[in-house]
């Protein structure tokens, strides 16, 4: 199992000079999401005082040449604070700030989702759409060889890693325990962790409930802390939907969706009618699902390993072989949320939560979503 070099360097040498004080300084990294959809950017910047909203935080700019955003002849593209929340690596007062960024004609740069869907959710607003995502990915060797698994061959069949306890079947739980601590300390909302069901390492955290544009802004706070937690532990987290390709399960981003309406008495009426609408517009989504458009989740979505099949659109109560499911509970009890299993685990949250809302509620039907004033 390659891990990198850099994980080998002493850390209680680095802990001298990280315990040296700052004075009234503060270190604020600034995060955004580069040209490939994907991949997410990082530098930092010293404040004269700790920020306490948003307001108190520059615009800065970065070269978007070297991010696949721009080209050399005119590649300075803007960074604007969005959310900003607790470092847990240099600690309090130090920030983590999440970024637009924005083109040198001040529009939002291609992969820049966050700004319409804010608008979107502006909205509904009234009625209260929360989300909840359930994130998966994959421990590998920086050789891209699966964390855990023999240098030749394969290790057993599926079955006994879901939750799985015990050094055979556990693999990466120190990854898992430090990305959960750092998410906390930063204020993201993460609800909880587990070992899934593929052999050894894929694991999954969800998120949530967070109120319209708050998902996005967690999922990819808590994406960038997953990045930095392995880098310290010398392994990658890999979110490709089927990172080993063959008889193993995928790795998806389920998301559970919920209004005011829904989570009220007799609000699985509401859930049924989204239900129908989504079936209408399955494409739609599954093209908003992935940020190539579906051609990743074409390797997930086969219609096997707890998965739909892309082509088709189904629903049903516990039916994780389903597009949609409605857990046992919410049809018990007739309210509550439902699950939408097609988006992949390297979707961008901001794409998937504005298409449930953009079909559920603002009730589109075309192929391509409406273009509000």
């Amino acid at each position: 199992m390659a891990t990198s070099a850099s994980s080998k360097l002493s850390k209680a040498v680095k802990q001298q000079y990280m315990d040296l004080p700052q004075g009234d300084q503060v270190q604020a990294m600034y995060i955004w999401i580069d040209g490939t959809g994907e991949g997410l950017r990082c530098k930092t910047r010293t404040l004269d005082s700790e920020p306490k909203t948003l307001e108190d935080l520059p615009e800065w700019n970065f070269d978007g040449s070297s991010t696949y955003q721009s080209e050399g002849s005119n590649s300075d593209m803007y960074l604007i604070p969005q959310a900003m929340f607790r470092d847990p690596f240099r600690k309090d007062p130090n920030k983590l700030v999440l970024c637009e960024v924005l083109k040198y004609n001040r529009k939002p740069a291609e992969t820049n989702l966050r700004q319409m869907c804010k608008k979107i959710m502006g909205m509904v607003q009234n009625q209260h759409p929360w989300f909840g995502m359930e994130q998966e990915y994959t421990l590998l060797g920086t050789d891209s060889h699966p964390f855990g698994w023999p240098s030749n061959g394969f290790p057993g069949p599926q079955g006994p890693y879901y939750c799985g306890v015990g050094a055979d079947k556990a693999y990466g739980r120190d990854v898992v325990e430090a990305h959960y601590r750092a998410c906390l300390y930063a204020g993201v909302k993460i609800c909880g962790t587990n070992a899934e069901v593929i052999v050894i390492n894929l694991k999954q955290i969800s998120f949530g409930p967070c109120e319209g544009i708050d998902m996005g802004d967690h999922l990819w706070i808590a994406r960038f802390l997953l990045h930095r937690v392995c880098e310290d532990f010398g392994i990658v987290a890999s979110f490709d939907p089927k990172p080993i390709p063959g008889n193993w399960n995928g790795a998806g981003c389920h998301t559970n969706f919920s209004t005011k309406e829904m989570r009220e008495e007799g609000g699985l009426k509401y859930i049924e009618e989204s239900i129908e609408r989504l079936a209408k517009r399955h494409q739609y989504h599954i093209r908003a699902y992935d940020p190539k458009g579906g051609l990743d989740n074409a390797r997930r979505l086969t219609g096997h390993h707890e998965t739909s099949n892309i082509n088709e659109f189904s629903a049903g109560v516990a039916n994780r072989g389903a597009s949609i499911r409605i857990p046992r509970s919410v049809g018990q009890e007739m309210k509550g949320y439902f699950e939408d299993r097609r988006p992949s685990a390297n979707c961008d949250p901001y794409a998937v939560t504005e298409a449930l809302v953009r079909t559920c509620l603002l009730n589109e039907e075309s192929e391509e979503p409406v273009k509000y004033k």
